[in-house]
């Protein structure tokens, strides 16, 4: 059974930073591709950062790029979010998502295992 736990959420102003954890467990965590997603209220999920399963390879939409950096230790069975320079439109539910296979996607759908999110709100 996979488990996905977050942590790192919390209320942040307009312009500071945060840094998202993800620790997985139960299974090959290298073997898998990871990414953030996030929801607001009324919105869909939309992927912020993704990332490939060795690290080499990386994905954030132009909403956050330059501002978010997805990375991995493979060792520790985790994934990080640094988020910086955060705004008040960054505000939704942080999700934590693994992918079978070690190619990211964007697309919610063809991730396997999700964790159960952490808030995130920024405050303008």
């Amino acid at each position: 059974q996979v488990q996905l736990v977050e942590s790192g959420g919390g209320l942040v102003q307009a312009g500071g930073s945060l840094r998202l954890s993800c620790a997985a467990s139960g299974r090959t965590f290298s073997l898998y591709a990871m990414a953030w997603f996030r929801q607001a209220l009324g919105k869909e999920r939309e992927c912020v950062a993704a990332i490939s399963w060795s690290g080499g390879s990386t994905y954030y939409p132009d909403s956050v790029k330059d501002r978010f950096t997805i990375s991995r230790d493979n060792a520790k069975n985790a994934v990080y979010l640094q988020m910086n320079s955060l705004k008040s439109e960054d505000s939704a539910v942080y999700y934590c998502a693994m992918r079978k296979g070690g190619a990211y996607s964007d697309y919610a759908p063809s991730y396997d295992y999700w964790g159960q999110g952490t808030q995130v709100n920024v405050s303008s």
